[in-house]
């Protein structure tokens, strides 16, 4: 089973024009209402492609009212946890004419020590791990399927099994195999509450994946993520560093097991410990461009790195072409959470090589028509765009 943690969630908003005037006044027609955060679309994602699923998140006021509806009828199983202050909003204004998409990302509050408690045993009991008692919420727990399985065991198994492709799981079928922790934090959040949440998911067994930003990248890496998945933007603010092949060799020299980097158009690296003491870098990519809609991109990747981690399967060329793959599907598709089903023609297509392209290091994705606001880090899905328009993921 696969628990996705999105500790920022947002209900999105999304409003076509024909032409966006600034400053000017619009008609349009409804708006298309969606729950969104980065950990929701991983989970929507491998939830229709036959993953057993639990989308952790927060809800909170009238907005997270609206999230939970949504979700509910998305058929994700989910767990929210009620938090006193209401689910931030994000708004996508798209132009049609230009085919460029303008947001604005409310930066939401961090819940309250009381309330990351409770996230934290949601996620625990999703895991099927102990987390000092029972947890009990309710009716106002919305959509929540609890995790089924024995409590967690004092002697918990490697916490990086991507090291070691070869061996067994000795985790039984009902217990959660993979915790992904998704998109931004909350202003204000503890320092230690990523950690925590990956420390927890270890302690349980679970292969951990996370894809966040900022210093909370580095914090990912020294807690034991198994795998880290940030572009090259995220990468080069996190660590300082311009080559992408070095600010990955930092990431793993922190503790990361495998990072799979975002290139763009360029397509993706999986960069990883080599057997030499090393690195191994691999890069996949496809010989053309795809129109069409970018945003959730990366997280149709990280669906299908958990996917196969969900699997048993831990070997990075069989991740990377698989991430890639559904990356790239997810850019044919008009929503984010979604990937086209031809994927599997796209991961025939692809080109796997060693080391960073042409002999040198990646060079930054080409630029897209797709603006987006500053601060715009979070999982928004104003992916409602007309498929003809050319962009680049994040």
């Amino acid at each position: 089973m696969i628990v996705t943690v999105t500790p920022n969630p947002a209900l999105d908003l999304t409003w076509h024009v024909a032409s966006l005037v600034v400053g000017g006044t619009h008609r349009v027609d409804a708006g298309q209402v969606r729950a969104g955060g980065k950990g929701l679309n991983v989970a929507r994602v491998a939830h229709a492609q036959g993953a057993d699923v639990r989308a952790v998140t927060t809800s909170g006021g009238a907005t997270g009212e609206e999230l939970a509806a949504e979700l509910a009828s998305s058929g994700v199983p989910n767990v929210l946890v009620p938090v006193a202050a209401a689910t931030r909003r994000s708004v996508a204004l798209v132009d049609e004419a230009l085919g460029d998409t303008t947001i604005m990302n409310e930066r939401g509050v961090a819940p309250s020590a009381t309330e990351w408690d409770a996230l934290r045993e949601a996620v625990a009991e999703a895991l099927g791990a102990a987390a000092g008692g029972d947890l009990s919420m309710g009716a106002s727990a919305v959509g929540r399927t609890p995790a089924s399985g024995p409590t967690a065991d004092a002697s918990a198994p490697d916490p990086h099994p991507v090291a070691d492709p070869s061996a067994p799981d000795p985790r039984p079928a009902e217990r959660a195999r993979v915790l992904v922790i998704s998109g931004s934090l909350p202003p204000g959040t503890p320092d230690d509450a990523l950690p925590s949440l990956i420390r927890l998911g270890l302690e349980a067994g679970a292969t951990v994946i996370a894809d966040t930003s900022g210093p909370a990248l580095l914090a990912a890496a020294e807690a034991g993520a198994s795998v880290l998945k940030p572009n090259e933007h995220e990468l080069r603010d996190a660590t300082g560093l311009d080559d992408p092949i070095d600010g990955a060799r930092e990431l793993v020299r922190r503790g990361a097991r495998l990072v799979l980097l975002s290139l763009g158009a360029d397509g993706m690296l999986a960069v990883s410990p080599a057997a030499s003491g090393g690195l191994s870098v691999l890069h996949a990519r496809l010989d053309r461009s795809l129109a069409g809609n970018p945003t959730g991109a990366g997280d149709a990747g990280v669906a299908a790195c958990a996917v196969l981690m969900d699997a048993g399967i831990h070997e990075p060329a069989q991740i990377l072409r698989r991430a890639t793959a559904w990356s790239a599907a997810a850019v044919l598709m008009p929503l984010a959470g979604e990937i086209h089903p031809t994927w599997p023609d796209l991961e025939a297509a692809l080109t796997l090589t060693s080391g960073a392209p042409s002999g040198e290091k990646p060079h930054p994705a080409r630029e897209t028509r797709a603006r987006v606001a500053p601060h715009a880090e979070s999982g928004l899905s104003p992916g409602e765009r007309p498929a003809s328009h050319p962009k680049e993921p994040r």
